[in-house]
């Protein structure tokens, strides 16, 4: 049986901008992309802070900085508001014993301000 976890998070990410006619996606800044272990076109859950929606994109590679809502997810946030981006996987029971997720906190220009690989359960 596989069940579906957390692989990773970036919490509190500042939106900069939104394009409502882009073809769709999210617009992540590649440093984060790469310190959460996330994949281009990897999909990826969405929390507003702000306003509580929650919705499901893909990722693309943004500029340095940048966290940007594009096509319809566009309509579901504003310059400034706090999201949480989560990834995840399907792995066995046994698998999940040795599961640590990477959870990456930013500071007020979406830049890494810390890196913590949640320890077993």
């Amino acid at each position: 049986m596989l069940i579906n976890v957390m692989k990773s998070k970036l919490h509190r990410v500042t939106v900069t901008g939104a394009d409502l006619n882009y073809e769709g996606s999210i617009s992540i800044c590649p440093s984060l992309i790469s310190a959460a272990e996330m994949n281009i076109f990897e999909k990826v859950d969405i929390y507003n802070v702000n306003n509580g929606a929650r919705f499901s994109t893909y990722i693309i590679e943004g500029k340095p900085g940048e966290i940007a809502l594009n096509g319809a997810a566009a309509r579901l946030a504003l310059a400034g508001d706090k999201l949480i981006i989560v990834t995840f996987a399907y792995i066995t029971k046994d698998e999940l014993k040795n599961h640590k997720p990477v959870v990456i906190l930013v500071d007020e220009k979406n830049g890494v301000s810390e890196k913590i690989v949640s320890a077993k359960q």
